[in-house]
């Protein structure tokens, strides 16, 4: 699981767009007042998400966060 902060306004569109990937990656919200999701990404896959997430970064802000 990966905990990041991301634009609170941004938090429906990136759900969307990342459960487009099909079981690659499930978001959560953790708190949406302070724009905090958690991310689930089954063992082998961290590397085609860290690229989804980096090209999802030009429009969504988006910084990683430790709990």
């Amino acid at each position: 699981i990966r905990y990041y902060r991301v634009d609170r306004k941004q938090i429906g569109f990136l759900k969307f767009i990342l459960e487009a990937c099909d079981g690659l990656v499930t978001l959560s919200t953790v708190d949406a007042a302070l724009g905090l999701v958690s991310f689930r990404i089954p063992p082998g896959c961290e590397v085609e998400v860290a690229e989804i997430l980096k090209g999802l970064q030009k429009d969504v802000f988006m910084e990683p966060y430790v709990k």
